[in-house]
C-alpha cells in the first residue's frame, strides 16, 4: 500500500512540472523605479485655464445718501459775477441695478472679477432766491422745484475672499475700487413768484430746463454675503454691498442765464453712498 502511494505521488508531481513554470511566468512582482533622488513622483497633469467664471446680478439700493449739499453758482448779469449757494432742500433715492461681469478663482480661497453695472438716481430739489423770478415785478422773491435723474454705469475690479464651503454654502467679503460713468438728464425746473413787498400775479410759474453734465467719477465699494452651490458650475449668491461715488458736475445755466453771459457748470452733486442688496448667479466657465 505505501509503495502505491508513493509511486502515486510521483506521477503527480511528475505531471505538474511543465505547469508551475507557465504559472511562475504570468506573475510580474511589483517594481520601483528610482532615480538619485528617490523614488518617482506620480505625474498629475495640470490644468490649464481653470477657474475662470461669468457672473449677473440684480440689486435694489435699499438706502441712497448724498456726501454733502448740492450746490449751485448763481450770475449777477450787471457785474458778470458769480456767487455761489446750496439748495434749500434736497434728496435722492435709488433704484434697481443690473450687472454682469466675468472672473477667476486663484484658488479655493481667492478669487477677483471685473465687473459693469447700471443703476440711476433721483434727484428732488428746492431753491429760493431774495430777487424776483425772470418776468415778475420788483418786491416779490423766487423759488425753484427741481428734479433730474442721475443714469450710471460703474466699472469696477474687485478681489474675495471665499470662507470655506458648508455643506454647500460659501461665505465671502470682498472690495474694489474703479470708476463711475455718471450722466444727468436736464434739471426741470419750475420757478414760483413768492408774494413780499408786490403781489404775484394769479399764473406765477415759470418751467425751464438746464442741461446735464456727464463725467467720470472714483468709486469703490465693499461687499459681503452667501454664495450656494446649485451644482458643481453654478453657484446663486445673496449679498450686501456698498458703493462710494464721488461728487462732480450737475447742470450747466439755463438758456436765460445764458443769453445774460453765463457760462460753465452751474449746479454740482457733492457724490452718494449707497447700501444695496444684491441677488447673483456664478457660472464656472472652464
Amino acid at each position: 500500500m505505501r509503495h502505491s502511494v508513493r509511486l502515486l505521488a510521483s506521477a503527480t508531481a511528475i505531471a505538474l512540472l511543465p505547469v508551475l513554470p507557465a504559472i511562475a511566468a504570468d506573475y510580474d512582482p511589483p517594481m520601483v523605479v528610482e532615480d538619485d533622488l528617490g523614488p518617482l513622483q506620480e505625474i498629475v497633469p495640470v490644468e490649464i485655464g481653470g477657474g475662470w467664471y461669468l457672473r449677473g446680478s440684480v440689486g435694489y439700493a435699499f438706502a441712497t445718501s448724498a456726501d454733502g449739499a448740492f450746490t449751485y453758482r448763481t450770475f449777477t448779469a450787471g457785474t458778470g459775477t458769480y456767487g455761489s449757494a446750496n439748495f434749500t432742500t434736497a434728496s435722492v433715492s435709488g433704484g434697481i441695478s443690473y450687472g454682469i461681469g466675468f472672473g477667476y478663482a486663484f484658488t479655493d480661497l481667492i478669487r477677483a472679477d471685473l465687473t459693469a453695472e447700471r443703476f440711476n438716481i433721483r434727484f428732488n430739489g428746492t431753491r429760493t432766491f431774495a430777487v424776483p423770478c425772470t418776468g415778475f415785478a420788483a418786491g416779490t422773491t423766487c423759488v425753484s422745484s427741481d428734479s433730474a435723474t442721475l443714469n450710471g454705469t460703474t466699472v469696477l475690479a474687485n478681489g474675495y475672499v471665499d470662507l470655506g464651503t458648508f455643506a454647500g454654502f460659501t461665505p465671502y467679503v470682498g472690495a474694489g475700487a474703479g470708476v463711475t460713468h455718471v450722466s444727468w438728464t436736464n434739471l426741470s425746473s419750475s420757478y414760483a413768484c413768492v408774494n413780499g413787498a408786490a403781489t404775484c400775479p394769479a399764473t406765477a410759474t415759470t418751467p425751464t430746463t438746464a442741461n446735464g453734465e456727464s463725467s467720470w467719477r472714483f468709486t469703490y465699494a465693499a461687499m459681503a454675503g452667501m454664495a450656494y452651490d446649485i451644482n458643481d458650475k453654478l453657484k446663486v449668491r445673496l449679498g450686501y454691498k456698498y458703493k462710494k461715488i464721488a461728487g462732480g458736475p450737475m447742470f450747466r445755466f439755463n438758456s436765460t442765464d445764458q443769453a445774460l453771459g453765463a457760462t460753465g457748470t452751474q449746479g454740482s452733486d457733492p457724490g452718494f453712498t449707497q447700501h444695496e442688496v444684491k441677488l447673483g448667479l456664478r457660472y464656472e466657465i472652464w
